[in-house]
């Protein structure tokens, strides 16, 4: 993957995102962090404190309902709040380029929530989360892709 100068990297999970800029050239990238962005989001049994609802069908049988998943729900929230901020760059033209880097169900939630505008910005992506990596991995293995 080519990575031209100025290129934002995006490099996220469910709770944490990192915000970097190739200071290099597309042959000999040099990534900076710019900014970082946590999101608390403790596992569901921490979240959620009822028990789940119950329900009786037609035949007149009782049924539990689904259990509501709030750490998966906080993930999807994170997404959206990191698409509105990519959108809000975008319109002051903090970047023109853009690669993403996130497990594929977090790209699933952050590409449904990117407006147009920083969708047509995106020059590449990577399903696997990076978010562990030190800087120096993250670009090696943007480059081998």
């Amino acid at each position: 993957m080519h990575i031209p100068n100025e290129t934002l990297i995006l490099v996220a999970d469910g709770e944490k995102a990192l915000f970097l800029r190739n200071k290099g050239d597309a042959e000999f990238p040099n990534l900076v962090v710019e900014s970082k962005a946590l999101h608390a989001n403790p596992p569901t049994g921490e979240q959620g404190t009822d028990r789940p609802g119950r329900t009786m069908d037609d035949a007149g049988h009782h049924a539990a309902m689904e259990e509501t998943d709030w750490h998966r729900l906080e993930k999807d929230k994170f997404a959206a709040e990191l698409a509105a901020l990519l959108f809000h760059r975008a319109e002051r033209n903090g970047f023109d380029r853009l690669i993403v880097a996130m497990p594929p169900r977090i790209l699933g939630d952050l590409r449904k929530h990117l407006h147009k505008t920083v969708a047509d910005r995106i020059i590449g992506d990577v399903a696997k989360d990076l978010t562990r990596l030190p800087v120096y991995e993250i670009e090696s293995h943007l480059k081998k892709q």
